[in-house]
Order: structure tokens, then C-alpha cells, then sequence
């Protein structure tokens, strides 16, 4: 487990410099405490465990204007950053509907993205996604609320099957898209089998379709590491929010049809077969990287799956094949800068992670070859094709000034000039070859600038995939953040003035 956040820490004053100060985050503590009376909650919601509940209610019922301040009083009196992550997580679950599992439900998908931007940040800075997610919660409660208040309901005992059919129960409702039967099952399954077949079991099943544009691969994910850090107790409500999640779909039942978008998953189980058995050991062939980038910019999901099982059959590592992945989803980025081809770089990190995890082989195959049938997929549902942008084809600008204030140069031309800053980009970091400061900058703008879940879900994908994709490729994959991250004139958003605010009392 990682080591504890300082409490204190919350209260001592942020990194200064050419992003400015943020200042001081001890909020003044007015607001009393929740009652044992105020903590009952109403049998047709789900309860989580004695030890949570209290909390997660005090996130529920705390008005959106007061919520930081209470909460920050209570870490004052000792209330620990895994109490907030997981009360965070629990009481998204219980109050925002993941149908469709984007827009309000980023609440949920925002909580482990948020986590790694702390765990990654200066000690002064780590409460900052946490407390932005917090804000961000009830918001999305409230629009939960607005389109027609679900609830995560109690389980229905009854229907739990026992402990040595759970799996199968699962499995087979899944196939089936039967949300009743899923809901007993993953019950079951999440009572009585190991965390990590929960994981195998629920990865193929957020890799099966491209409904949700990648959402549902994401949320397998992100669920998963959040309960790695918050423990596997707290697994139940989740679990079951997840699969509600999965078996979203519109109009008839998938089960009996073929719709489009469940067509590359079928296909590719049967070429997963065909994939030689030593497939994880093979060269480190830049040359493959190319010959899949040049697949993903113009062919079809089925000539990107096809091209995947060549190259690895003639003997290429699956890292040239992630390198071509992850590159081509920047590139989409590049080229349209909108939710669609965001959504290619969130997804693909949320592929790799699993793929990473996954012990199961046939899990493993069919992870990188549904994330090579999403590509062209995010890219034909994208605006990408009116660009010609290449990410590894355009050149790199020198900045007038090096060191940190090359830094500073380059993210104040992100806010007007995305390219003239990728060209920056790319010049700086041949020069400089450790980004550290770069992505340190790129973090702390999110902190003072970001004001949507996407910021925060996107900054962290690429931050961590920097260091996944091969040395040829990562400078171009930074460069092509730029297109998305914020730069240092744009508007400051909201939560900072209310810390200010909060601070002048």
C-alpha cells in the first residue's frame, strides 16, 4: 500500500512560481458533527459497512457550499486520506446512476484518476484532486437527483447464489445481458471468490463491446484500483455498480443479435486462437510500430486485429504492438482534440492496465486485440480524418528560453497555439530527456485550471502511460497531450477561488 498522506500537509502552503500561489487550504471548522440519528439511512438504499457509513452520509447529506470545509475540519481532528477516497468511491456508487456509464457517473470514473494525481504530486498539493472530486460529487448528485434520484438498492438475499455456483451464475447472466440474474450473482462472486478472479472475470466482460465509447473498460479499471488502495471490503456495492454498468445497452437484447458493436469481440475470440503460444516473449521491432501505426490511420478493426496476430506470429514482442496503440490513439487526439478521440487515450490506458494485471492468457490476448479493433473504431467515430497531422512526422520548435522557463514557455503557448506547443514540446524533451519537471508543470496546472472529470482522467492516463511505451515513441506520445492538457492562461477554475475565498474568512 502506498504511504499515508500527511494530514498536515493540507494546511501548508502550495509550490510557488510561474503558475502562481495557491495558498493555504485550513479551512475554519463551524459545522457540527453528524449524529447517530442523522447516520440511519433508509432501508431501500444499500448500507455499507458501520465503519463507512457514517461518512459517506456526511458526503451525501453536507450541502455542496460546505462539504470542504467540514471535510477538511474532520481531517484536522484525524480523519485519514483512505477514509475520504473510500467514502468518495462508496458514495458515488450509491448515488449516481452508471447509466450511461459517462457524463454524470465521471463522479465514479474520476475517483482513481484523482488518487494517482495525488500520489504523484508534491506533498503540498496531494489533497487537491481529492477535494476537486469531492466538489465534482455532488454535482453529479445533484443531477442524479434531477434525472429521476436512483439509488443502489439493498440486495435481495434471497436470490444470492451459493458460493460454488456464484461464478457460473455470473458468467452466464452476463452472457445472457440479465441485469436481475448479474445482480444476485456478482453477489455471490464478490463474497466467496479472490479479488483477483473478480478481475479476469469482469475484464472480459468491459472489453467485450464499444458501447460507452471505452467507458466500461475504464470503470473495470479504475474500480479495481481504487479497492486496491481502499481494501477489498468495500468490494460488494462496487462490484454490483459495475456490472449494472456492463449490461448497458439500447434497443433489443444483444444476446440475440449481432450488433455492431459487439462484432470485433466475437471475431476476435476465435483469431485470439490462432496467436503462436509463446506470443509475450519476441523482438522489440520499432519496424512493427510502424507497419500497425500505418493500419491504424486508414484500416478497419478487423485489418488492425489481423495485423496485431501477423506481427506477433512472426515473432514481435506485444510492446512495438502497445507503442502503435498508444501512439495512434495521441495521434486521433492530435488530429481532434474532443471527447471521441479523448476517450481513445483513457481507454487504451485502461486496456494496458488490465492487460498488465491479467494472469489468464486468453484474457490477455483478447485485451490487446480489443483494444486494436477500438482504434479505428474511436477513429471513425471521430473528426479525425479532416487532419493530416502524423505524430511522428511534424517538427519540433525551439523555445526561446531552456531550463524551467522553457516550461513556462511552452504551456503558455498551449493556451492559444496547441501545436506551436507540441513543437516546443518535442524540442525541449530531445534536449531534456527526463520530463519530470514537464509532467510536474502539465499536474499542477489540472490542480489550478481543470474543471471537468475529463481533465483529471485524461492527465492521469497520460501521465502514467509516458512511462509504458518504449524510449522511440514517448517524446512523440507526450507531444501529443498538449493538444488536451491546460496551459497557464487558462481561466483558473472554480473550486481555486473557493478555496481563496474560504481561506479570507
Amino acid at each position: 500500500m502506498p504511504a499515508p498522506i500527511p494530514r498536515r500537509q493540507f494546511f501548508q502552503t502550495a509550490a510557488t512560481g510561474a503558475l502562481g500561489a495557491l495558498g493555504g487550504l485550513d479551512f475554519l471548522a463551524r459545522l457540527p458533527r453528524v449524529t447517530a440519528a442523522e447516520a440511519r439511512l433508509e432501508t431501500r438504499f444499500v448500507q455499507f459497512r458501520p465503519e463507512i457509513e457514517p461518512l459517506v452520509r456526511l458526503l451525501e447529506e453536507t450541502p455542496r457550499e460546505r462539504l470542504l470545509e467540514e471535510v477538511g475540519r474532520r481531517i484536522q481532528r484525524g480523519l485519514s486520506y483512505r477514509e475520504v477516497l473510500s467514502a468518495l468511491l462508496l458514495a458515488g456508487v450509491r448515488n449516481v446512476q452508471p447509466r450511461p456509464v459517462g457524463f454524470k457517473f465521471h463522479a465514479v470514473l474520476v475517483v482513481n484518476s484523482a488518487h494517482l494525481a495525488s500520489l504523484a504530486s508534491p506533498e503540498t498539493d496531494r489533497w487537491l484532486p481529492i477535494f476537486w472530486a469531492l466538489d465534482y460529487f455532488k454535482d453529479s448528485q445533484a443531477r442524479n437527483a434531477r434525472e429521476g434520484n436512483w439509488h443502489l438498492g439493498p440486495v435481495e438475499e434471497t436470490t444470492v447464489p451459493s458460493a460454488d455456483k456464484a461464478k457460473a451464475a455470473f458468467v452466464k447472466a452476463m452472457e445472457a445481458w440479465d441485469v436481475a440474474g448479474a445482480d444476485a450473482a456478482v453477489v455471490g462472486l464478490a463474497r466467496s471468490a479472490p479479488p483477483g478472479e473478480v478481475f479476469e472475470t469482469f475484464c472480459r466482460f468491459g472489453a467485450r463491446d464499444f458501447r460507452e465509447i471505452g467507458h466500461k473498460a475504464i470503470y473495470v479499471a479504475n474500480s479495481w484500483r481504487t479497492l486496491q488502495h481502499i481494501g477489498w471490503q468495500h468490494a460488494e456495492p462496487v462490484l454490483r455498480s459495475l456490472a449494472y454498468a456492463l449490461l448497458d445497452y439500447n434497443g433489443e437484447n444483444p444476446a440475440g443479435r449481432a450488433a455492431p458493436e459487439d462484432r470485433s469481440f466475437k471475431r476476435n475470440r476465435e483469431l485470439a486462437a490462432k496467436i503462436r503460444n509463446d506470443w509475450l516473449t519476441g523482438k522489440l521491432d520499432a519496424a512493427a510500430t510502424t507497419e500497425l501505426l500505418q493500419i491504424l490511420r486508414a484500416g478497419s478493426e478487423n485489418d488492425a486485429c489481423d495485423q496485431v496476430v501477423a506481427l506477433l506470429n512472426r515473432g514481435c514482442s506485444p510492446q512495438p504492438i502497445w507503442d502503435a496503440l498508444f501512439a495512434s490513439a495521441g495521434e486521433l487526439l492530435m488530429r481532434d482534440p474532443g471527447i471521441i478521440s479523448l476517450h481513445a487515450v483513457t481507454s487504451t490506458n485502461a486496456f494496458h492496465f488490465a492487460f498488465q494485471t491479467s494472469k489468464d492468457d486468453t484474457t490477455r490476448r483478447l485485451l490487446l486485440l480489443q483494444n486494436a479493433a477500438f482504434v479505428p473504431l474511436f477513429r471513425s467515430a471521430s473528426n479525425a480524418k479532416k487532419s493530416a497531422l502524423r505524430i511522428d512526422e511534424f517538427e519540433p520548435f525551439q523555445t526561446k528560453s531552456s531550463g524551467a522557463d522553457a516550461i513556462g514557455e511552452i504551456f503558455a503557448t498551449v493556451s492559444h497555439d496547441k501545436l506551436g506547443a507540441a513543437r516546443r514540446t518535442l524540442a525541449y524533451l530531445k534536449e531534456n530527456p527526463d520530463a519530470k519537471a514537464l509532467l510536474d508543470t502539465a499536474r499542477r496546472l489540472i490542480f489550478l485550471k481543470g474543471d471537468n472529470p475529463h481533465d483529471y482522467k485524461f492527465s492521469a492516463a497520460v501521465l502514467e502511460d509516458y512511462g509504458h511505451v518504449s524510449t522511440a515513441v514517448r517524446a512523440h506520445f507526450l507531444v501529443a497531450s498538449m493538444f488536451y492538457l491546460h496551459g497557464s492562461a487558462d481561466k483558473e477554475n472554480d473550486l481555486v477561488k473557493r478555496t481563496r475565498g474560504a481561506l479570507a474568512v
